[in-house]
């Protein structure tokens, strides 16, 4: 299974699982992002760091540490 931030730019993928546990996974999933949501990836920074993507008609950035704990297909 490959994780938020190994989708490229461009790609729309849906969430699989949140591997994340505490804090983390209550923060991710408050901003929309839960098992079965479609995100499209917009941009990934120069440096990789932050990967902008659009989730339910809302753009929104998100660290290289909380993408990899997205899982997609």
């Amino acid at each position: 299974m490959k994780t938020l931030k190994e989708v490229p730019v461009g790609q729309t993928v849906r969430v699989v699982q949140l591997n994340g546990e505490g804090a983390v996974k209550r923060r991710i999933m408050d901003m929309g992002i839960t098992k079965g949501t479609e995100i499209f990836v917009r941009k990934v920074a120069p440096l990789g760091d932050p990967v902008e993507v659009t989730v339910r008609g809302y753009e929104l950035s998100l660290r290289k540490a909380d993408a990899t704990i997205i899982c997609v297909e």
